[in-house]
């Protein structure tokens, strides 16, 4: 046997030696083959296609770059405001071109993209349009076209102008059903995170709380399309309320779109606008192209300067740990360890005087949150720390945001949501009589096994669990308090769960400035007292070998456990219904989603 446990051992070796030589020896004929600098011809247009999300950042993925060196990265606001700045300086430039077509982006970067392209209209002497295809717009595309001198579509495309809504999916019907028993405790009258385990619709609360944030995010939408149309509010709200269309004649005929137009239309338009004849070619870049262009090359002076600012995004929800995470997943986490690495790198660097987080993020485990507000408490002892809280910074999100010196918010950020919750699933009725498992079991005392998920809880359990949220929703609002300059009173007032945009969050005093991520770099700028900066940006994009390599360990470990069965899917399905070595969760009521 022990024969069989080396030879298997040795074979598994030697193949992952030559797989990594492999990828040593592929990288180095990929990066020797990376594309130079673009050359940008005379009368050029910026063509710049966004369609699907609008991140903040976009993360490439070595693994896409190799595999499909095609594929178009996506615009990210950070790419977007940069070949802006560019774009309006670079003489060989004549105007920016929008592609928009449906967007499923968050309402607060599509608000921080239409500040950046009105600002580009309005300050520079070159055109900005907006078209679409065949796929066509909806609210989103068609709020951030908006930003543009003119919008044109084709005669026959979609197009969506008829409101908002959010929906919320419940479970305590199938609960019922197959045998499982939420036992939910929590702090807060709208911490209603856990109303789809033992509700079959919103409470009153959460009802409320969702039609304010709609309410908010239509105000702004209108007032966007107000000034680009020149109707007013009651107008469009009308529109909005009458007989749906889906058809982008009808948005012409009520004044929405400038010009049913096809898109080689389009292109003659540009041409006449830049003088070029109708025979010759319109030269265009992409933005993805044009974000290899220098700063220099497009007319740019920066002044020399050492001073930097470092940009942390920490984007999706607070875990403890990474768990060994997949080199091909894309999913984003924040954990304290990743934090912690990038902090330890910005205090090794004497040239970084601020720091901004950018936090994208509902909250999950309380612990990591409490361990991120000490590092980042910890750092703006040292340097300036500002928060930029971008579509999401709720429950953890907000937590970890207490730490800054200043919070900057966009005006329909999701924030807030200070309060606590915990959940214990009884599923024994389903294991007992649906699926015909029994358990049964010997212990050494009254409650050890009181976290299991083949029971229930005592009332003396129900009360240490009430005890244990309760004991940290008094640590958020007190800390709350002081970062905030509130009493404890006050901020519960404004907490219980409340989820609050960032208009109004700004009214409770719960975020000190509206703007964007280029906003609070400024204001970090500001506090540090320099004039002149660059920025750098966390985490630092990864090599493949380097991501491939991060995770070899706990592969590894994985195959020689058990090299022909993997129960990790197991294992995990049975932990998700029971609360051993979790903690209370400061995170977002469900996934609001606006559309």
């Amino acid at each position: 046997m022990r024969f069989f446990q080396m030879l298997i051992a040795s074979t598994l070796g030697v193949l992952l030696a030559g797989f990594i030589i492999f990828i040593i020896v592929f990288i180095t004929v990929v990066s020797s083959a990376e594309e130079p600098e673009p050359y940008i011809r005379d009368n050029t247009v910026l063509q710049i296609e966004i369609s699907g999300t609008l991140p903040a950042h976009a993360a490439t993925n070595p693994f896409d770059e190799i595999l499909n060196p095609n594929k178009r990265q996506p615009v990210s606001l950070e790419s977007l405001k940069a070949n802006l700045e560019k774009a309006a300086s670079h003489d060989k430039i004549k105007g920016v071109w929008l592609h928009i077509n449906i967007l499923a982006s968050t309402w607060a970067n599509l608000e921080e993209a239409h500040r950046l392209v009105k600002s580009f209209a309005d300050s520079s002497d070159k055109f900005v349009y907006a078209s679409t295809d065949d796929i066509g717009l909806n609210e989103a595309g068609y709020y951030l076209a908006t930003a543009a001198d003119s919008i044109f579509s084709p005669p026959e495309t979609y197009f969506e102008f008829d409101g908002f809504y959010t929906q919320v999916t419940f479970l305590a019907g199938l609960f019922e059903r197959i045998g499982i028993e939420a036992e939910v405790t929590r702090h807060g009258k709208y911490k209603s995170a856990v109303e789809p385990f033992y509700r079959r619709e919103l409470s009153e609360e959460s009802a409320y709380q969702l039609e304010e944030l709609l309410v908010d995010v239509n105000s702004n939408f209108v007032e966007d399309v107000s000034s680009k149309t020149g109707k007013t509010a009651e107008e469009l709200n009308r529109l909005l309320n009458s007989q749906p269309s889906l058809s982008a004649g009808v948005a012409f005929q009520n004044g929405l779109i400038d010009s049913l137009i096809y898109p080689d239309q389009v292109v003659s338009l540009i041409k006449e606008r830049i003088g070029l004849d109708a025979d010759k070619e319109l030269n265009t870049v992409s933005n993805s192209r044009y974000s290899r262009v220098t700063a220099e090359s497009a007319g740019i002076n920066r002044p020399s300067t050492e001073n930097k600012i470092a940009v942390i995004y920490a984007s999706g929800p607070i875990m403890s740990s990474s768990n060994g995470q997949n080199p091909f997943d894309t999913q984003s986490y924040i954990t304290a360890a990743e934090i912690k690495s990038h902090l330890d790198d910005i205090r090794d660097d004497s040239d970084i005087k601020a720091l901004v987080v950018r936090i994208n993020s509902p909250g999950g485990s309380g612990s990591t949150s409490d361990l991120i507000w000490r590092m980042l408490r910890e750092t703006s002892r040292d340097i300036p720390v500002i928060a930029s809280m971008g579509p999401v910074a709720a429950s953890g999100g907000y937590y970890i945001a207490m730490a800054a010196d200043t919070i900057v918010a966009e005006s329909t950020t999701i924030t807030g949501s200070i309060g606590v919750f915990g959940t214990k699933f009884n599923a024994r009725n389903l294991f007992n009589e649906e699926l015909g498992i029994t358990f049964d079991l010997v212990k050494t005392h009254d409650h050890a096994d009181w976290l299991v998920p083949t029971r229930g809880l005592t009332s003396s359990e129900e009360k240490a669990f009430q005890e244990f949220i309760d004991t940290f929703y008094n640590t958020f609002i007190g800390k709350v308090a002081e970062s905030r300059g509130m009493t404890v009173e006050q901020v519960d007032q404004v907490a219980q769960g409340r989820v609050w945009t960032g208009v109004d969050a700004r009214e409770q005093n719960l975020v000190d400035e509206l703007g964007g991520i280029h906003d609070a770099i400024r204001i970090a700028a500001e506090k540090a007292g320099i004039e002149s900066y660059r920025t750098t940006v966390y985490p630092r994009k990864k090599e493949l070998f380097e991501l491939l390599m991060s995770s070899t360990e706990s592969r590894i470990k994985s195959w020689f456990s058990n090299p022909f069965l993997d129960q990790k899917e197991l294992r995990q399905a049975y932990d998700g219904l029971s609360l051993k070595n979790r903690d209370a969760l400061t995170l977002l009521p469900y996934e609001i989603n606006i559309q």
